[in-house]
């Protein structure tokens, strides 16, 4: 199962890169992604579960990324950083189930495994800041608008 949702991390990530970069929807992109390869249908509804969640919360999402990226824009973070920091927080807020160790330690290896040398450090100071903080900003997804 862990390598699984890993893949699945994996593949999401590259389709959310994919429509960031390409300027296409989420949805051609996340059928382009899914066509590339075989594999098991746990791996695919969990790819499709992370790219369609973080494409419907991507306004509040980046919005946590500004509160919680001191001295950094959206923009001038890489394609592939801003994407990892949008993955991961979509988990961490909208996927309770998963416990936000996890997700973090995830960020981090996809950050090492696909982005620059000090990406690590930079999407776990990010995520790290706002795990601290994740009791109050559950809080405010919850309270009545």
């Amino acid at each position: 199962m862990v390598g699984s949702r890993r893949l699945s991390r994996e593949l999401a990530l590259s389709t959310l890169f994919q429509a960031d970069v390409g300027g296409g929807t989420v949805e051609e992109a996340l059928e382009s992604s899914l066509e590339q390869g075989r594999h098991p249908t746990e791996t695919l509804d969990f790819a499709r579960q992370l790219v369609l969640g973080t494409a419907q919360h991507k306004g509040h999402i980046d919005s946590i990324i500004n509160k919680y990226a001191l001295g950094w824009t959206l923009e001038r973070m890489t394609n592939v950083d801003r994407n990892i920091l949008r993955l991961a927080i979509y988990e961490l807020l909208y996927l309770p189930d998963i416990p936000a160790g996890v997700s973090v330690d995830e960020a981090v290896e996809l950050a090492k495994k696909y982005s620059t040398a000090a990406s690590g450090r930079f999407v776990n100071g990010i995520l790290g800041s706002l795990a601290r903080n994740l009791e109050s900003e559950l809080a405010e997804i919850e309270a009545p608008s």
